[in-house]
Parts: C-alpha cells; structure tokens; sequence
C-alpha cells in the first residue's frame, strides 16, 4: 500500500514537474497525452542535466514507436560509432507519400525537368542542431520541439504537420556533446554554481566544441573530411530542403542572434542577392515577434558569417534553399552569471525552442515562395553557367592518380557533373592528358559550386572576416587546373575506382615505388611496419624495368630484396599484397646499374627512417592543428602518433622517438629541465616539426635563431577613433588566404612534387625571412603570390619577402619550420606530403 502511494505521488510530481515545463516553454500550449514530453521520458526537468546523447536517440525511438507521423533513420556513425540519426515528422498523408514528395522536391531542383505543382508540395524544413558539442543548448530543443510538433494540439502545429516534413538532426556532433556533457554533469554542484570561475563553466583541453578528431564540424561541410559531414550532406542531396537552421551558443554576457548577418561584408560571392535582401529580412520579422513574445533581447546583421561555404547556415544557401545561423547567449553549464543577471540552461533552450517555432511557421507562411525560388536557383545557375566566359575547367594530375581520384570523387559528392577529357591539351602553360585529366562544364546546376571549387576571390566588401577568406578546393587538392572554354567533354563520370596495377612477374633485383602518389607515404608505412627494409634514392635516375625505362624522380622508394631478413618470397608477395591494396605501382628491375643518374647502391641512397613520433598537446596547444595532425596520421596513413600531453612532458624519454611535432601554441610552461632535455635531444639528431608560433617559442630558448621580416618605415598611425579599433585591429590578420609557393624540388621537403610552384594556405600573420644559410629555404613564395582571399596590402609586402619552410641545424639534428597550414581542415591534399616529408625524411632536411 505504501509503494503503491509512495508511487501516485511521484506521478503526481513528476507531471507537475512536466506541467511546469510545459509552461515554460510552451505557455498556453495544449498537448496530446498519448505522447511523452523529454522530461516525462528522462524523468527530470529538460535543462536540469545535460541530456546524453544516446538518451536522445532513445527519446526519438519512441516518438518513432508512437505515431506514424514520425520516423527515424540512422544514416551513418561518427569516429566514435555513435548513430548520426534523422527524426522526420509530418502528417500521416505526407508520410505515406514520402517518397513521393522527395522526388518532387529533386525534380523541383532539377531545372532539366518539369516544373512541379508547388501549390500542392510541403515544404521541406531541416531543423539542425548542436554541430558544436559545448553549446548543448540546441540537442535539448531539439527534443522538445520534437515533442510540440507530434503532440501541440494548436492550429499552428497542426498547420505545419499539415504543410511541412519536418527533418530534425539533433546534433551533428554527438561525439563532442558527449564530451561536454560528461563534464558539465560531473563538475554540476547541488545548488548549482554560477560563478564563471567555477570548474564546471571551464571545460578541460581540447573541450566539447570539436569531434573526435579536434576538427570544427561547422566548417565541414564543403571539404567533407569527417564522416558526419559526409553522411549529413549526402542526405541533405536527397531532400534539398527550404529550409536549413544552425543552432549555436555564443558568450554569456551576449543576448540572441539571429540573420541577417553583415551586409555585404559577410556574405558569399556566389549567392543571389534575393537571398540576402528578400529571404532573410522575411524570416526575420517571425525570429523577432518570437523572441519579443518571451522578452528575450537579440540582435542582427553583426558580425556572423555567411561567407565561408563550408558552415551549416552557408552550404544551403548555395543549394537554393535559405541556411538560418541562430546563436543564444550561453550558460556554459547549467546556470552562470552574466551582465543581466544568471543566465540558467533553460533559459538557452527556450530561446532556441522559440526560433525553432518561428522557422517552421515563415516556412509555411512561405511554402510556395520558397519553392519557385529553389527553381529559380538552379535555373539561373545554369544560365549563368552558359555565359561564364572559362564555359569549362580542365583539371588533372598526370603524377598522381590517387590525388585526381580523390578530387573526383569530391566533385561527385557534391554533386557536380564531372566528364572525361577526351584530348591531350595544353593550356595555361599546363599539360592536360587524355585518361589522367577531367572537364567541368560551367553551364551545369551546381554551377555556383563549381565556381566555389576553382575561382579565386580577391576582392571584398569588407577586410575583416570571422573565418576564412579564401576556399577554392582545386588549390587545396593541390590539382592543376584551368579555364578551357575549347575543351570537349567525353562521357559523364559517375564512379571513380582505383587504377588496378599489374605486379612484375618472376624474381627481382630490387623494386622501385614512385613518390609522387598521394598514398606513397601509406605504402611506405605499411611496408616499414611489415618489417621489410626500404630505401629512398635521394637523385633522380633512369631504370630498365618490366615496362621499359622508366624516368624516376627524387624521393623514389627502393627495396633492395639482398637486403631483407625475411624470404624473398614473403617479402615479394607482402609487396604484392600492400601495393595492390594501396593503389601503387611497383616496377621490378634486374640490376643496381641504372641506365642514367645514380645507381641503386650511390651513397646517394640512404635508409628511411621508421618514424617515431610524439606530438606535445594540451593546455596552450591549438587543438584545431594538432587534430589535423593526428587525423592525417591516423586516417590516411594508418600511422599511430603519441600524444602526450603538456604537463607530462617531463616523464618523455624524448631518445625514444626521431620526431617530435610542436602544433602551434603556448610552450612556456615548460621547464628548464625539460627544456634543456628538448636541447640535448635535437642536439643528438633528434627532428622538430614546428608550426607557426611554436617557432617563435624555439627562437627564444635558443634552439633556432630565425628572423622576423621587417619593413622600413613601418609605423602604425600613433591615434586613431575608439570606435574603428576592431575594423582597424583585423584587417591586420591574416584569417585564411591562399599563396603561390616556389618549391626547391631538389630538397626532401618537395620530394613527390613535380611543379616548381605549389599553392599553398596560410592562416598566421607570423613573417619569417629565408634562412641565412642559402640551401635551407625550400619553400618560399613567388614575387606574385596572392592567389585568393584577404590580405592587407602591408602583410602581402611582407610575404613577399618572407618563407613558408624554413630548416634550422641544431647540433646534429634540425628543426623544421612551417609557417603556412600544410593539413589544413583535413583538406589540403596537395600540401600534406610536404609534411609527411618532414616525417619521413627529417634526418636528411638539412
């Protein structure tokens, strides 16, 4: 009998808790009792804990289970495997005519087909939420404006039911919320603590913000380096939806954010301006009765961009749909003191809550606007396409077919039609060969894609970017390419496969491996950790081999088999096995005696160190480098990497390992016992790969001595209004641009590179002049070298006169300096085998 009362009046409490929330959120709302509110389901108050996210999914299994007006989809898994899920809602009718709705809206994209009835198609709204798993805010609402659009009994919910399917993803980044979530749960105090000093508010290295990797989600979705990513935009091509929200959080003592961004300033070059001046200002009166209906302060058209095609609120726009960036101020926690007072989870989630709402009624209010609109887009992409005087870009690398075959396959997936080149071609000063080069004709609907993957923009509205200012994708994959409005394209490319490479019958001398594909390094790797001994021949040289002779290059693997400790047997089959695997091609040669150049057996032709790599992380270490660094290693070598953190640096036995990487960051808390060890490391042979501003710190301990480039009489204005200091402040900075570099091919750094110049990413205002010892600047930047994005005329001088690699001898070691971005957001395939060099060819940099 007690249980059984004990058990009414938790009931009895917990739907009065549920009530209270109810109103909070949703005042006046009524709702169907069929279906569970989140706080019924997880049994506590939504903002009281920071929902897991498995819980979530849970949650969205039982919407699922209870109505045929939901259903959830599982459309990938993250690095750590948790499910990337999809929870669409919409009235039985749509539901049953899903599938025929989403064709029609691909046919509505499609300006090759019929016009559809728009009068008669929902609209497609995809809710995003949570790319970053600190501002947790959005994951919360995401469930409870799942809840209000089942089970809202007004005729607004049912209105959108009605006329709209309703796509929630309720985090793009499950791995990081996770991440924060376990924090700001396990740091809560009872009573919570509002204090911003408090451990709860001041996550630890690297924070939930990024995924497993370290890298920014919502910068991922152009250069598709992440599986989330790729899942997210793969599903975003079945649906083109409408519609597109980002929800974010932003700093505490700030109030609500919502589009339009900047004018002018932050806006992409390739988006209608219908979007800008119409669209947003449309949606904007909804977001602000919202928020003046709860009394929530906000603010628009500051700051925010919407440039960068890679965001979540940025990549709809350049697909005919409109992408709406919000940003709350944030609690950080569960409740943190701010400038108006303490700002509570709850607070944060409403405020998301209510622009979820708002979203979803000017979609419907705009349901068929928006549709004549997503034709219109790609209708006049076309168009445009037709009159863009380069009418096609020819691109290709003869060298390198894993490189083309990985640019390929990212046109493809996002969409854009790719064909093959059917002649050779010069052009530009550039060799195109037939079967190793591709045509991308202008005139196609993703035109304003195309543009984005080879133009180059140098000229802004403002000088001052949130982000970066430059993204042209062909430069990033390192791809030569050019305009070519005479090229013929041949057929449509729909698939690209590796090239299957026949392995040299019968015994052989040794084996030779170019260097110039992108996944020589992996097969180098993979051979070296099989334990079959590889050399490198550090001149270029002529061979007879099963194909004739054949010209090699510097770099060029060679594995002599009289030097093996395993069978010659094993050792040629485990070659067999990696190469095929690899996508390599081994040539096979009789005899040392080469027919031009070096012979295999010169003291020209050294081992290849095993790389051993420790990579300092932590407090003070920019994370977003570091997770590049490690995600280059990881998943395109298969390569491990220790990572140890800062404040364990004194346990390393630094003579364990031949490499040590120093992302860009703060090393002062370092000691000078650890840095005397880092000393006599280096000294004895050791190699530094330092990025950036680590080499600022090694100047100052006194291991390197490099110097900063200066210009005469540069003096800055000695006053200035109070009111330009941030205009002024950043135009300064150098937030993400593009250069043309000249590379020493003769040096190890450019082994595997054919071309003298090479594009390359710089995001530092760090200007380092070329070494005072005249072999050892293997990169430095052309007397031109500004090929896109933002930079001020005073920093471009110095560039000019500055290097993007510099080496510096230290004892019997070296440190190896890079001062542009070589692995730049998972997406720089043209320059991460300069730092896959350093690695693997450090003790022979200088």
């Amino acid at each position: 009998m007690q249980r059984h009362l004990l058990g009414l009046i938790l009931g009895l409490f917990l739907s009065l808790q549920a009530f209270a929330q109810e109103e909070y959120f949703f005042p006046g709302e009524k709702f169907d009792p069929a279906i569970p509110s989140p706080s019924q389901f997880l049994g506590y108050p939504i903002g009281d804990w920071h929902t897991r996210y498995d819980l979530i999914v849970k949650y969205f299994e039982k919407l699922d289970q209870l109505s045929e007006t939901a259903k959830l989809q599982t459309i990938g898994y993250t690095h750590e495997h948790r499910p990337k899920v999809i929870l669409t809602i919409a009235s039985s009718a749509n539901m049953a005519n899903l599938e025929q709705i989403r064709q029609k809206q691909l046919q509505l994209a499609d300006p090759s087909q019929a016009m559809p009835d728009v009068a008669s198609m929902p609209s497609i709204i995809h809710l995003g939420y949570g790319v970053h798993g600190n501002e947790p805010s959005s994951a919360e609402a995401a469930m409870l404006t799942a809840y209000w659009i089942m089970a809202a009994q007004s005729d607004l919910a049912k209105n959108i039911r009605a006329n709209a399917v309703i796509h929630i993803d309720p985090t793009l980044n499950p791995d990081g919320r996770d991440r924060h979530s376990l924090w700001a749960n396990s740091n809560k105090g009872f009573p919570a603590v509002a204090d911003p000093l408090d451990r709860e508010h001041n996550e630890a290295w690297p924070g939930g913000r990024t995924n497993h990797y370290w890298f920014d989600l919502n910068r991922d979705w152009l250069p598709l380096a992440h599986p989330e990513s790729q899942v997210k935009v793969a599903w975003y091509h079945q649906w083109y939806p409408n519609v597109t929200t980002d929800f974010h959080e932003m700093g505490t003592n700030s109030t609500y954010f919502f589009e339009p961004t900047k004018p002018y300033g932050s806006e992409n070059p390739v988006v209608p301006r219908k979007n800008y001046d119409d669209i947003n200002p449309r949606f904007a009166k909804y977001f602000a009765k919202y928020m003046d209906q709860i009394g929530s302060l906000y603010w628009t058209k500051e700051v925010f961009d919407n440039s960068y095609p890679g965001y979540g609120s940025t990549y709809p726009d350049i697909h005919g749909g409109l992408g709406l960036v919000f940003e709350t101020a944030s609690s950080r926690g569960h409740i943190q003191s701010s400038q108006r007072g303490d700002i509570t989870f709850a607070f944060t989630i409403r405020n998301h809550v209510v622009n979820s709402l708002a979203t979803m009624e000017a979609s419907i209010d705009n349901r068929e606007y928006m549709h004549d609109y997503l034709r219109e887009f790609f209708q006049s992409a076309v168009a445009e396409g037709a009159k863009d005087p380069a009418k096609n870009y020819v691109f290709g690398d003869e060298f390198d077919e894993s490189r083309n075959r990985l640019f390929v396959q990212f046109l493809l997936d996002h969409k854009i039609k790719v064909y093959e080149n059917t002649a050779d071609l010069n052009l530009g000063g550039q060799s195109f060969k037939k079967g190793k080069s591709w045509v991308v004709p202008t005139s196609q609907p993703q035109y304003r894609m195309v543009r984005t993957m080879f133009e180059f923009e140098k000229e802004f509205a403002d000088s001052v970017f949130y982000d970066a200012s430059a993204w042209t994708m062909a430069a990033a994959y390192g791809m030569p390419f050019v305009a070519a409005p005479t090229a013929k394209a041949g057929n449509l490319v729909s698939e690209v496969k590796a090239n299957s490479h026949t392995f040299p019958e019968g015994k052989a001398y040794a084996y030779l491996i170019d260097w110039s594909d992108y996944y020589a390094p992996k097969m180098l790797f993979e051979l070296q950790k099989a334990g079959i001994h590889v050399e490198s021949v550090h001149r270029p040289f002529s061979s007879q081999t099963q194909d004739g002779k054949v010209d090699f290059s510097a770099g060029t693997l060679m594995i002599p088999m009289g030097f093996q400790k395993m069978g010659t047997d094993e050792v040629t089959s485990k070659i067999k096995q990696l190469a095929a695997a690899n996508s390599q091609k081994v040539y096979a040669v009789q005899t040392g005696l080469n027919l031009s150049g070096i012979d295999l057996g010169s003291n020209l032709v050294s081992a290849v160190q095993h790389p051993e790599v420790i990579m300092l992380v932590g407090t003070g270490v920019n994370s977003y480098e570091a997770g590049e660094i490690w995600n280059l290693l990881d998943q395109h070598l298969g390569m491990p990497i220790t990572k140890v953190n800062m404040e364990q640096f004194g346990r390393v036995n630094l003579h364990a390992y031949n490499t040590l990487i120093l992302p860009s960051g703060n090393y002062s808390s370092l000691s000078e016992g650890q840095i005397n060890h880092l000393k006599d490391w280096v000294n004895r042979g050791g190699t530094i790969i330092s990025m950036k501003n680590a080499s600022l710190w090694l100047n100052r301990i006194g291991i390197t001595n490099e110097e900063a480039v200066k210009l005469e009489g540069e003096k800055e204005p000695s006053s200035l209004p109070f009111n330009t200091r941030n205009d002024f402040e950043g135009a300064k900075e150098v937030g993400g641009s593009i250069y043309l570099a000249e590379l020493d091919l003769t040096h190890p750094i450019a082994y595997g590179y054919h071309r003298k110049t090479l594009p390359v990413y710089r995001n530092t205002d760090i200007f380092i002049k070329p070494s005072s010892d005249k072999y050892l600047t293997p990169i430095k930047y052309t007397a031109n070298p500004h090929l896109g994005g933002y930079i001020s005329k005073t920093n471009l001088e110095k560039l000019k006169q500055s290097a993007g690699v510099v080496i510096s001898s230290a004892g019997q070691g070296r440190v190896v300096h890079f001062f542009d971005s070589p692995n730049f957001r998972g997406t720089w395939f043209g320059t991460n085998k300069l730092f896959l060099n350093a690695i693997f060819h450090g003790n022979n940099m200088d």
